[in-house]
């Protein structure tokens, strides 16, 4: 599978230059407190609607903070969150579609039905309304999204597990007692989990906008942290006088989500290839 990903990468340029990019902006986030020129959180008054500059490589905002430095420093929020959250999603539901698809029975029945459950509300408005419930903040988003993605991940993990769990090989580890933890981590896992990671880096670009549209609207991430929804919801204020002040995030944000999306359709083709007649997932 990996092989296969990293041959078909080398074919496509675009997918190639999405990928850097996304490494970059990752390790510019890691890296913010050396790049930022300023501290993201110091309001200066005096400097307040400061154009782009020298020593405001992209302006300062309403309260003479450092749009840059901001920006940076919202990387750890914004697509910091955003992979947390989609990390959470994928480990509760990896678990229970491995427990429904290999135990079956009664567990795959009552997982099943919460699955059905939790997919009869289309996610962005369980989302919205956990969060109008149990209020803004960064603990309330990450449960919110968790509860509102993790059935759709159980159910193609079930699958996975349910296609792969009849192999000759898993049969075998059958037949000579291996336990089912054994059984499981060894063989079933790591089928599951190259393709939910590729399948799920389509998604992160929809939970980014999400978690930015929530900041943008106040129920998300609070102020003063810096997060590129918050600042597009600072922006909108000034608008007509500082047009300029809601470019930064606002680009980043496209890009950045754009750049997932352009993946998450690499990787999709990719599956189909594996997945049609004659596919190895093995190459």
């Amino acid at each position: 599978m990996m092989r296969r990903v990293g041959r078909a990468l080398r074919g496509d340029r675009l997918a190639c230059v999405c990928l850097l990019f996304l490494l970059l902006v990752l390790a510019a986030g890691i890296l913010a407190p050396w790049l930022a020129p300023h501290d993201p959180l110091l309001v200066s008054w005096r400097d307040k609607f400061q154009p782009p500059g020298w020593r405001y490589p992209l302006g300062a905002d309403a309260l003479g903070r450092c749009i840059f430095s901001r920006l940076l420093f919202g990387i750890r929020t914004t697509v910091g969150m955003a992979l947390l959250a989609m990390s959470l999603t994928l480990l509760v539901g990896t678990m229970a579609g491995v427990l429904a698809g290999f135990f079956r029975g009664r567990v795959d029945a009552l997982l099943m039905r919460l699955c059905d459950l939790m997919l009869a509300f289309p996610a962005e408005v369980m989302i919205f309304a956990l969060v109008g419930m149990l209020g803004p903040g960064l603990g309330n988003i990450l449960l919110a999204v968790l509860l509102a993605k993790w059935a759709w991940y159980a159910r193609m993990v079930r699958g996975i597990v349910m296609q792969y769990s009849g192999g000759g090989y898993v049969q075998y580890a059958r037949l000579i007692g291996a336990t089912p933890r054994y059984v499981i981590l060894r063989h079933l896992l790591p089928v599951a989990a190259a393709e939910l990671v590729l399948l799920a880096t389509a998604d992160s670009g929809a939970v980014i906008l999400l978690l930015s549209a929530l900041s943008f609207l106040g129920l998300g991430v609070q102020p003063p942290t810096p997060e590129w929804g918050a600042m597009l919801g600072d922006a909108r204020n000034v608008m007509l006088a500082y047009p300029w002040q809601m470019l930064p995030a606002g680009c980043a944000v496209m890009l950045v989500v754009a750049a997932f999306n352009y993946l998450g359709d690499f990787f999709r083709d990719v599956l189909d290839v594996v997945r049609a007649p004659g596919g190895n997932a093995d190459a």
